[in-house]
């Protein structure tokens, strides 16, 4: 089974705010007893704190579908270009625009891990990380095959083309926090010449790295930074999540013989759709949201989307998935 040592890390994200809510509750109902009914301006003010208190408790009432231990974790996000060349690298490189505007709007930091330029234009694939409170909770929403409807900017007769891209997000794995062993023995290490932006100096040293993981296959590569130790920092932090999500996958798989088949949310499953022709409408296919401002979604508000998703995962109330 895979061992947690989160008790302290879920005390201080958890728990601390509701004991602090609690405070602002009690200190509110002491306010009450003080409040003269002809002092307008403290009732005014009293009003004011009793909002503040209920967004906040609505928050955390909120917070409570994060019930995995990992949710705290940072994610890490990879997005690859299905079927179609140039149009699915395309696409690649908007999903990563809508990722990094839905960072910046939660005030999430991101960080490019490694890129892979398609051979015309666009992203053939993208892997990076995001960074905050509860990063893998809600980023864990967008797993699955994203589907884009659109009039092509390629196609010089302006056809209507029909485009896919998978994302895969898994939970950055710390030390602190989980133990993942990993023997020098299992890893063949590679370096290369990175391609891509990073100027000369990157083009010109064997700073990126590929490392394998000999007993699974799993291979994952770093180029974004110029130093080749970084590189490899960086794409050790990478295989730890793989490793961990896989033997997490396989405790899923046995929990599910033991209980019963539940409806899965797999890799394959095309979870959303983007539509901008012959009309505007961005509909996900398991929760049955859906929003035709897809100019706001592609600008990175979709917190619509993953906070649906979650709150139907908690109850086990998804209206299935539509192919």
């Amino acid at each position: 089974m895979i061992g947690y040592r989160l008790k302290k890390i879920l005390e201080k994200k958890l728990v601390d705010p509701w004991k602090k809510l609690k405070k602002d509750c009690t200190d509110l109902e002491e306010l009450v007893e003080l409040i003269d009914p002809s002092e307008e301006v403290v009732i005014i003010e009293f009003r004011n704190e009793l909002a503040i208190l209920e967004e906040g408790i609505d928050a955390l009432e909120f917070e409570r579908v994060f019930s995995d231990p990992i949710d705290t974790s940072n994610a890490i996000i990879s997005i690859n270009a299905g079927a179609g060349g140039t149009e699915s690298c395309d696409w690649v490189s908007m999903l990563y625009r809508m990722y990094q505007r839905w960072a910046e709007l939660r005030g999430f930091s991101l960080e490019l891990i490694d890129l892979l330029s398609g051979e015309d234009a666009g992203i053939k694939n993208v892997t990076f990380f995001v960074r905050g409170p509860m990063a893998y909770g809600n980023a864990k929403a967008e797993r699955g095959v994203h589907r884009l409807v659109r009039i092509s900017p390629f196609d010089s007769n302006s056809r209507r083309h029909t485009s896919f891209a998978s994302v895969d997000v898994i939970a950055e794995i710390t030390d602190a926090a989980i133990a993942i062993d990993i023997a020098e023995s299992d890893l063949r290490i590679d370096t290369y010449r990175a391609g891509g932006a990073g100027g000369q100096h990157v083009n010109k040293t064997d700073s990126a790295v590929r490392i394998t993981h000999i007993p699974t296959g799993v291979i994952v590569q770093c180029q974004n930074e110029r130093s080749q130790h970084k590189n490899k920092s960086t794409a050790m932090k990478v295989l730890k999540a793989k490793l961990f999500q896989l033997e997490k996958e396989k405790e899923d798989s046995e929990r599910q013989k033991q209980y019963g088949d539940k409806m899965e949310i797999s890799w394959g499953s095309q979870i959303r759709s983007y539509v901008f022709h012959p009309y505007s409408m961005v509909k996900d296919h398991r929760t049955k949201f859906e929003t035709s401002n897809t100019q706001a979604v592609m600008d990175g508000e979709i917190c619509g989307f993953i906070k649906e998703y979650l709150k139907q995962a908690m109850t086990g109330e998804f209206a299935g998935l539509k192919k």
